[in-house]
């Protein structure tokens, strides 16, 4: 027996002790930053809330234009060459993130919010972490793979602080940077940074919200179908979320090309077009929309086209070129949809809404465990098998489209549709089987023919009737 193997044991434990180290302080200093935008954005939000519906119309495309010229000046003039994109970092730039970001982004994302754009905190949050954690990682000089590892921690961080759901967000930051593929030798960093996150903003009294299921039901058949249902459509909302998203940002970029519109002036077209609506649509659909989840989350039954109208917002606001998270939104059109739905089965609207929130996630985010996990951590009294379920049928559901676009798909959800390695998920174009393609094209020549055949048909009608008159 080789000297090595009697070493392992100790090099492993050697490696523990240093990642519990280094995750602790990564853990420490990101849930403090994190505590402290927080703080910021509640005060903000707090001043929002008391201000007249027409001053807020004449607030959000000041905010816009602001939010343009901060991106605009402030960090598109002066960014470094790499991305600031957690996953085209770890992917592409050996976990070296562009330290310019670090103010920049979340006053952009504090503005946007207190302007009244719909978005989320998370994002900001986590982007934020990941900077931090980079930093932090060429300090102690860790090597690129380690510096990666680190990246991935801080992202963890940032998004644990925010909710305090500290196993949910470190599967999130591991799931998130490549589809189909999980890598475990992130996990333990990311978990132990979570959980030192989350204690800090504690200290820092930052509020998490937890919401215990009162109607929980046990496992059984007809639940059970049920939870999978709300799964496969709140995937599906997840995925029309996706497409409205791209569709109207596409629009803006148009427009802006078509018309030669300076690009600091585009959020504040945004703004002018939210303005119009917040006159229409009441103003909790707008900026977080957190009173609106925590209502949906303790059993006000939400009607089936509120996910919409937030799809809506949310789609305007970022496609425009506000800047701020999707994950919070996610929560809240995931919590609408399952409530909906949940008067259309007879379950309980509170218990509709955790399930809908987790699927949301699943799905459009490509996370099904760390969905489940914020099922688990979120709602006292959920069945883990419920929690389950719903995320893998909204994961698979969605196919292969992400609220993420450089999110690398490694391995495919289907045999049927496939994508090659290290590809972006984006919208989900993918490479389709010969099998499934002759399939749809004998379905697209049997459109084809009835819709030549139902001008025919109509045109015939029309002479027997003229005949008949």
């Amino acid at each position: 027996m080789s000297d090595y193997t009697y070493k392992e044991p100790f090099i492993m434990l050697a490696m523990l002790a240093r990642w519990i180290l280094l995750a602790v302080v990564t853990g420490l200093v990101v849930g403090t930053a994190t505590s402290l935008f927080l703080h910021i954005l509640a005060f903000l939000i707090g001043a929002r809330t008391e201000t007249p519906l027409w001053i807020l119309a004449i607030i959000l495309p000041i905010g816009g234009l602001a939010n343009g010229l901060l991106i605009y000046y402030g960090y598109e003039k002066v960014k470094e060459k790499r991305s600031d994109s957690v996953i085209t970092s770890i992917h592409k730039q050996g976990g070296q993130m562009p330290y310019s970001a670090l103010f920049f982004r979340p006053v952009a994302a504090l503005i946007t919010l207190a302007s009244g754009g719909s978005a989320g905190k998370t994002g900001p949050c986590s982007q934020m972490g990941a900077i931090i954690a980079s930093w932090l990682g060429n300090r102690f000089g860790l090597r690129e793979q380690l510096q990666k590892q680190i990246v991935v921690s801080g992202m963890a961080a940032g998004f644990a602080g925010v909710f305090g759901i500290p196993i949910a967000a470190a599967f999130y930051g591991v799931e998130v940077i490549s589809s189909g593929k999980l890598r475990y030798e992130y996990i333990f960093p990311a978990v132990v940074a979570s959980i030192a996150s989350v204690e800090v903003s504690k200290v820092w009294h930052v509020p998490f919200h937890f919401f215990p299921i009162e109607q929980s039901y046990r496992l059984n058949e007809d639940i059970a179908w049920k939870v999978l249902t709300i799964g496969i459509v709140c995937g599906l909302v997840a995925w029309i979320f996706i497409e409205v998203f791209e569709e109207i940002g596409m629009l803006f970029e148009y427009l802006k090309h078509r018309f030669h519109i300076w690009q600091p002036l585009m959020p504040m077209i945004g703004g002018t077009v939210l303005a119009l609506l917040i006159l229409l649509i009441p103003t909790d659909y707008f900026s977080l929309g957190m009173p609106m989840l925590q209502d949906t989350l303790q059993g006000e039954q939400a009607k089936f086209y509120e996910p919409f109208i937030k799809i809506l917002l949310v789609a305007i606001t970022l496609g425009s070129g506000f800047y701020g998270g999707v994950v919070t939104p996610l929560f809240i059109i995931g919590a609408l949809s399952g409530s909906s739905l949940a008067q259309l089965f007879g379950i309980h609207p509170a218990f509709g809404a955790a399930i809908g929130l987790v699927a949301g996630v699943a799905s459009a985010s490509n996370a099904p465990i760390a969905a489940a996990f914020m099922g688990l951590e979120l709602f006292s009294g959920i069945n883990a098998i419920y929690a389950v379920t719903s995320s893998m049928a909204a994961y698979i559901v969605i196919g292969h489209r992400s609220v993420h676009p450089d999110q690398i798909v490694t391995h495919p959800k289907s045999f049927l549709v496939y994508k090659e390695n290290s590809v972006p998920g984006g919208r989900g174009t993918g490479r389709i089987t010969y099998k499934a393609l002759r399939k749809m094209r004998k379905q697209e020549s049997a459109r084809r023919a009835w819709k030549r055949f139902v001008p025919h048909f109509h045109h015939q009608s029309g002479q027997l009737s003229k005949k008949r008159e």
